[in-house]
């Protein structure tokens, strides 16, 4: 007779382990089929180059509305001084009507019209022209003067309170732009942070080896200045190459690209605008071809950075956050135009 055993049951320990392991063989699998490759040292300088120049493009539109702001907080000064300046002037005026008032009292009683004027709004009591043929010329002198400095406090009152809301609002731009380039900066410390610490050394070193060539090795040729004033900007420049490249600054210990330009012009006299978009208007706008040592030199379409010629293919710049003002070529950016100023 066939027997009819039942088949024997697997072990359910074996079982649990075996489908523990094949899920754990899953997910590593998985895991590796998602992760991602390790970036090579030449990804994350392209990628920290590329935050730099977003950072750079960043500052030059800080660089706008610090100007704007510094340009907004002068003319509320000079207003809100106005301002005081009138009431001074209105206060005495009146000090002079109500003197008129006083000796008019006492000879004899106050005219009923200026009577009137003094408890009541001049601006409303001067419209009625039947009440002037009752002053005397003085007293109608007087309040016409009243009237108008109330009319220029009340432009200027407004004005500075227009001021006000546009300086409030430049301000908070100013911190949103602020932050943008902060953060640019600390994504790109990030990528930085990935590399190994033999890899950050090579990215140090030839960041060194670039600031220190630029300063030994280059060749400007014998390409004479534009100007007097253009050699005199270039020459205030040179004087700061390896100086460091920091957003936002002027000089004359640290610069951005505007902010190098902007000074080396100021040491000749000269007044620039602050962005480089702005300088780009500073002059008459020249080719590759026609520039001369201490020309403006402008970059990229949206014209984020600028630099000075220097001779022979090569331009003076404040580069990129990391970097020292130096010497480069000319070629590794895309050149727009120059500007003589």
């Amino acid at each position: 007779m066939a027997s009819h055993r039942r088949p024997k049951q697997p072990n359910r320990t074996r079982v649990t382990v075996l489908t523990a392991t094949a899920a754990a063989a899953v997910a590593l699998s998985s895991q590796a089929a998602q992760a991602e490759p390790t970036p090579s040292k030449k990804d994350v300088k392209a990628k920290v180059d590329k935050l730099y120049e977003e950072a750079e493009h960043a500052t030059e539109k800080y660089n706008g509305a610090k100007e704007k702001q510094e340009k907004l907080e002068k003319q509320v000064g000079n207003l809100q001084d106005s301002v005081a300046r009138g009431q001074g002037e209105l206060n005495k005026l009146r000090d002079s009507l109500g003197s008129m008032a006083t000796a008019q009292y006492r000879s004899g009683g106050i005219d009923p019209s200026l009577q009137l004027f003094l408890s009541s709004d001049p601006d409303s009591y001067l419209d009625k022209a039947s009440a002037l043929d009752q002053l005397s010329s003085k007293q109608t002198e007087a309040l016409k003067k009243i009237q108008a400095k109330q009319r220029t406090l009340a432009q200027q009152r407004e004005e500075a309170s227009d001021k006000l809301a546009d300086l409030e609002a430049t301000r908070k731009e100013l911190e949103g732009k602020k932050k943008k380039i902060q953060g640019k900066l600390s994504e790109a410390q990030r990528l930085l942070n990935t590399l190994t610490a033999q890899e950050r050394a090579a990215l140090a070193k030839e960041e060194e080896r670039a600031n220190r060539a630029s300063a030994e090795r280059v060749d400007l040729g014998s390409t004479a200045p534009s100007s007097g004033r253009a050699g005199a900007a270039f020459s205030a420049a040179q004087s700061k190459v390896g100086s460091p490249y920091v957003w936002g600054a002027t000089g004359p210990n640290s610069f951005d690209c505007s902010g190098l330009t902007s000074w080396a012009y100021s040491q000749a006299g000269v007044s620039l605008p602050r962005t480089s978009q702005a300088q780009a208007n500073a002059g008459t706008r020249i080719s590759k071809g026609e520039l001369a040592v201490g020309d403006l030199v402008f970059f990229y379409s949206d014209l984020h950075h600028v630099g000075l010629y220097a001779g022979n293919g090569q331009i003076l710049h404040a580069p990129k956050p990391g970097a020292n003002v130096r010497y480069e070529s000319i070629n590794n950016m895309p050149f727009m135009f120059g500007v003589r100023v």
